[in-house]
């Protein structure tokens, strides 16, 4: 392989089209995006998602190689997110990338959505072999690095924090992702109502805390009090589970990725945590918290710097694909 490959990568698991240009002496080159938001009060329809994907695809792929300064010929492979992800989303990058390796007879490769998360974040923040806590509306879960494969140290049981954020908002009118609107209501409140607290092992549960948040605001409980205390409490279950893995594998470093990585509070609350355990705290930059081509051309360079590619007549897209199951090449066990 050349001393400086470059990767195009093609992310579109949920509401984010995107296409981004990767350098192995570089770094980031380019991320263009467009996201597709549906009507207030309404969650993420696939179907409806995909057309918007279908739509603008052409357009993201043109831009982001124009505002790269490269040409199509400088591209060394094509990276798509395999998954995890809504199965329409996931077709339309996946038939986008598929078409793009062809057309340019280049290699393509598969990426795992979640582990480009986190490799993204590494990238951006220096991180080395973090401790991780991957926060989104497709993930909660706390990982670890060892032996080959990033492994699972405590997760959610059923409604990832970005979900109960998301219902929360919905409930309220809004529409998804309602992460950003609920903290703004959250700032604007110090008064706490009782939640659930439900925390098992090293896993979480979120879901009796939007039953009792629901049932408070038809109470008549303010809506900016119900936000705060949904935050309080969920954000101090989930430190709870990162702090007693950070004990568990004695890690110097805390890495915080994903859409929900954005929440100030959750940053503060994680902040103060890892002081006690003299632990540096990465928190990936604001831009790049949430989905993103970035995170699929970054990888998906590391992967094919190692050798993996698939033939695009075996290429196919995965809804569920767990991170713990998919082995890493690129990261030296030693």
């Amino acid at each position: 392989m050349k001393g400086d490959l470059r990767v195009l990568g093609i992310e579109s698991t949920a509401h984010t089209f995107s296409a981004a240009l990767v350098s192995e002496k570089k770094g980031l080159i380019c991320d263009v995006r467009d996201i597709y938001t549906p009507p207030e009060g309404s969650g993420i329809h696939p179907a409806e998602a995909s057309i918007h994907h279908t739509t603008v695809a052409t357009k993201v792929v043109r831009e982001a190689i124009d505002t790269s300064g490269l040409s199509w010929a400088d591209v060394d492979a094509v990276a798509y997110a395999m998954g995890p992800g809504l199965g329409p989303c996931l077709r339309v990058g996946a038939v986008t990338a598929r078409t793009l390796a062809l057309s340019l007879g280049k290699p393509l490769v598969p990426v795992n959505h979640a582990v480009g998360h986190i490799e993204l974040g590494c990238l951006l923040t220096g991180a080395t072999s973090p401790l991780v806590l991957l926060i989104s509306g497709g993930h909660t879960m706390v990982v670890s690095y060892s032996s080959g494969m990033w492994r699972v140290l405590g997760e959610t049981l059923d409604l990832t924090l970005g979900q109960l954020l998301d219902q929360l908002g919905r409930y309220a009118g809004w529409a998804s992702p309602c992460g950003r609107r609920v903290e703004e209501a959250a700032s604007r409140s110090h008064r706490y109502l009782r939640l659930p607290y439900t925390v098992k092992g090293n896993d979480v549960s979120f879901s009796g805390i939007l039953t009792a948040a629901k049932r408070l605001t038809d109470a008549g409980e303010p809506f900016d009090d119900v936000c705060f205390s949904v935050q309080e409490t969920a954000f101090a279950t989930t430190v709870e589970v990162t702090e007693r893995a950070l004990a568990f594998t004695g890690n110097k470093e805390l890495m915080v990725v994903g859409g929900v990585a954005a929440n100030k509070r959750l940053s503060e609350m994680l902040s103060t945590m890892v002081a006690r355990h003299s632990t540096k705290f990465y928190a990936v930059p604001l831009r790049y918290s949430g989905d993103c081509g970035a995170q699929i051309a970054w990888t998906g360079l590391l992967a094919y710097r190692s050798g993996v590619s698939i033939a695009v007549g075996d290429s196919v897209v995965r809804q569920s694909w767990r991170l713990d199951t998919v082995p890493l090449p690129w990261r030296n066990d030693a």
